[in-house]
C-alpha cells in the first residue's frame, strides 16, 4: 500500500517565529528535530499497518530541510522544488491509497498563528477559492481530490484544524498548539506524538471517501503590493479588482488553477 505525506513546519508543536523555521538559522535545529519526530510517528504507524511505499514531501521553504537517513527504508523523500504545479503534493497520483499532512498551519488573514499565511507571505495577503478563505491545506486537499486520493489526517495548529473540520469533518486532526497575535500556547510534545500515533492508527483503518470537486473555481488573490497585482493581472483570463491589490481568475479544471498559482505567484 502507498501513503503520501506532505510536511510543512509552521504547524509543528513549539514553532512560533519565522527564525525557528529557517534552515540557515541555528534556532531552527531543535524545531526541525521536533518536526522530524512528528513525521516519524506517522510513518511508524503506517508501516505497522502494512504501508510499504511511503512518499514524504519536504514542503517547507527550500524543501531541503529533512534528511533521508532520518526515515526507514520504506520512505522516499522528495526534496527541492521542481516547479510542477502540484507543489506541496508533487508526485501525488491515483496510485496512492491515502495522504496525510503534517505541520500545516493557519491560513492568511486569520489570527490563529503568528505564522499564519497562504503560499508566499511576502507576496500574498489573502486568498479565496469560491468565496471561502483559502489555506495551503485547502489548495493541496483539492489537489489530492483531483487525483482521487483521500486526505485522511492533518497535524497542525488549532486554526487550521478547525478549517479542516469545516471542509471535511471525516478527516482526523491533531492539534499541536494554539496561536494569537505573536504568541502560541503549545501542547506537550509527548501528548502531541501520542495523539499522532492514535489518530494515524484510526485514520488508516477508516474508509474516507474522496469528495467530488466543485464544477468550477473562482480564485481571488489579494497581494501585499499593488505592483504585484498589476503584473499578475496580465495572466490570461485574469481580471483586476478596483481595489488595486486583488485579481480574480476563473477555471473549470483545477489543474488550471494550480498552473495559475505557479505563474502568478512566481514559484
Amino acid at each position: 500500500m502507498k501513503l503520501y505525506i506532505s510536511a510543512d513546519i509552521e504547524g509543528v508543536c513549539g514553532v512560533t517565529s519565522w527564525s525557528e523555521t529557517e534552515l540557515t538559522n541555528r534556532e531552527s535545529a531543535s524545531f526541525i528535530s521536533a518536526w522530524t519526530k512528528e513525521i516519524q510517528k506517522v510513518i511508524e504507524v503506517a508501516i505497522e499497518q502494512g504501508y510499504d511505499e511511503i512518499y514524504l514531501n519536504d514542503a517547507h521553504d527550500t524543501a531541503r530541510n529533512l534528511l533521508p537517513e532520518s526515515f526507514p527504508k520504506e520512505v522516499r523523500l522528495i526534496r527541492g522544488w521542481s516547479g510542477h504545479p502540484y507543489g506541496m503534493v508533487e508526485g501525488i497520483d491515483s496510485t496512492f491509497d491515502a495522504a496525510i499532512f503534517v505541520g500545516f498551519h493557519s491560513r492568511a488573514g486569520s489570527n490563529t498563528s503568528p505564522l499564519a499565511h497562504t503560499s508566499y507571505p511576502r507576496v500574498v495577503r489573502s486568498m479565496r477559492i469560491n468565496g471561502e478563505p483559502a489555506s495551503e491545506f485547502l489548495l493541496y486537499y483539492l489537489t489530492c481530490c483531483y487525483e482521487k486520493v483521500p486526505v485522511i489526517m492533518v497535524v497542525g495548529d488549532m486554526g487550521i484544524c478547525k478549517d479542516v473540520n469545516k471542509i471535511n469533518k471525516d478527516i482526523f486532526t491533531v492539534v499541536t498548539k494554539e496561536g494569537f497575535g505573536g504568541a502560541t500556547i503549545n501542547y506537550n510534545p509527548k501528548v502531541v506524538n501520542d495523539e499522532i500515533k492514535n489518530n494515524t492508527e484510526h485514520a488508516l483503518k477508516q474508509s474516507i471517501q474522496v469528495k467530488p470537486l466543485p464544477p468550477s473555481f473562482e480564485v481571488e488573490v489579494t497581494f501585499v503590493k499593488h505592483m504585484d497585482a498589476y503584473k499578475a493581472s496580465f495572466y490570461k483570463d485574469c481580471v483586476a479588482d478596483k481595489d488595486g491589490y486583488t485579481i480574480k481568475y476563473r477555471a473549470i479544471d483545477y489543474f488550471d488553477v494550480l498552473r495559475f498559482f505557479v505563474f502568478v505567484l512566481g514559484k
